[in-house]
């Protein structure tokens, strides 16, 4: 089988990313495609490579890339209509800097950067001719809130299976998702929300790839608490929860999006060190005795990627308790659960005081989801579901 599949980059981490590599913007659509794998942010190529090993062909498109996604259609030789450029999108977006809440922000991001909210005129000529190019048997939208469901419905014609894939954050009713055949999701209550609605929904949780091990330098574990996370309207509850854990423990080392949002007065200010992108996130946790986890306000369910980036680096996971996470891991014996900021206070205690204890939970941890987490054994799970549909 083919596989197209689309996703989508944070317009911070974009920014951060031609930053570290200068004049990549100008290269080939093969060298920037390259440096975004070796920058081991987000997804990726788990999904890509791991079919590929399984005998399919798999290519992965960041569709809000403009660099990138212009330099594809340079070297097929499609013209496309052109919009401001990123520059002049970027420029835009910094003066408004100047004079906006920060709060306010994010929404007018999407336009500017090119994220498919009012997209400009360059995203959709050239993601369709990437499907007319790649000819899928199966697209797989890693974005579904970033896409056109209008423009997905006028490609249909070229595509057998139309998969979305989506996780926790709310979705709009007046969408029109009935354009997919199938929608995937690791948050169940995502997958009921689809099926309610009449379509197709499977539970496809999210995982660890074994290769990150290899590209990461071998440290002692100096960082006694490490945080890595957003600080977004969804995650209130998560940031009380750490200004109230941070008095308690100063050591912890919080990275994360700007935390301008945050009260002059937050605490987290003291703990904050900055961003962390791909690589460098998992070297923190390399170096990390223990890693914090907390959901936010999303849902009673164990459903971030933090769950498997902390323990398949090695460090010991402590994460708030979810109705669902013994299904992931044994708890008290792979990671550990706290119920309230008081007991994960307790537990952040006893575990830096015992060596021995937080070592070999962390070790099963990690065991556990190299083991049963893996992006390998995640997509011969996919295919399975595909098979079912297709």
């Amino acid at each position: 089988m083919r596989f197209l599949i689309l996703n989508r980059d944070y317009p911070e981490f974009l920014s951060w990313f031609y930053a570290q590599h200068p004049g990549l913007q100008k290269g080939l659509y093969e060298q920037q495609l390259q440096a975004r794998l070796e920058s081991l942010f987000g997804w990726v190529d788990f999904y890509s490579s791991n079919l590929g090993r399984l005998g399919h062909e798999a290519w992965s498109v960041h569709v809000n890339n403009e660099f990138m996604q212009k330099a594809w259609a340079r070297e097929h030789g499609l013209q496309v209509s052109e919009g401001p450029s990123v520059r002049e999108r970027m420029w835009a977006l910094r003066q408004l800097a100047g004079r906006t809440p920060v709060r306010h922000l994010r929404p007018l991001c999407w336009p500017l950067l090119g994220s498919g909210y009012g997209a400009p005129p360059w995203f959709y000529d050239i993601l369709a001719s990437q499907i007319k190019r790649y000819k899928p048997d199966i697209l797989l939208n890693q974005c579904m809130y970033c896409i056109s469901n209008r423009f997905l419905h006028e490609m249909k014609s070229y595509i057998p299976l139309l998969i979305g894939q989506h996780a926790a954050a709310p979705l709009s009713d007046s969408d029109g998702w009935n354009c997919y055949d199938l929608v995937i999701s690791s948050f169940p209550p995502t997958v009921e929300y689809f099926r309610q609605r009449g379509l197709r929904a499977e539970l496809h949780r999210l995982g660890f790839d074994p290769k990150v091990l290899s590209c990461l330098v071998a440290e002692e574990r100096t960082t006694d608490i490490t945080f890595i996370g957003s600080f977004h309207k969804v995650h209130r509850t998560r940031t009380r929860f750490l200004e109230t854990v941070c008095v308690r423990f100063p050591q912890l080392r919080i990275w994360g999006n700007p935390i301008n949002s945050l009260s002059p007065a937050s605490p987290l200010r003291k703990c904050y060190v900055g961003q962390a992108w791909g690589r460098q996130m998992y070297q923190i946790f390399r170096k990390s005795k223990i890693a914090l986890n907390h959901h936010g306000d999303i849902g009673p369910y164990a459903n971030n990627l933090r769950l498997y980036e902390a323990t398949g680096v090695g460090c010991l996971l402590i994460t708030d308790w979810k109705e669902n996470l013994h299904e992931m891991f044994e708890l008290g014996k792979e990671v550990v659960a706290y119920r309230t900021p008081e007991e994960c206070m307790e537990l952040l205690s006893y575990y830096l005081d015992h060596d021995e204890e937080r070592e070999s939970i962390a070790k099963a941890g990690q065991q556990r989801t190299l083991r049963d987490h893996n992006y390998d054994q995640r997509m011969g799970e996919l295919l399975e579901i595909v098979r079912r549909y297709a």
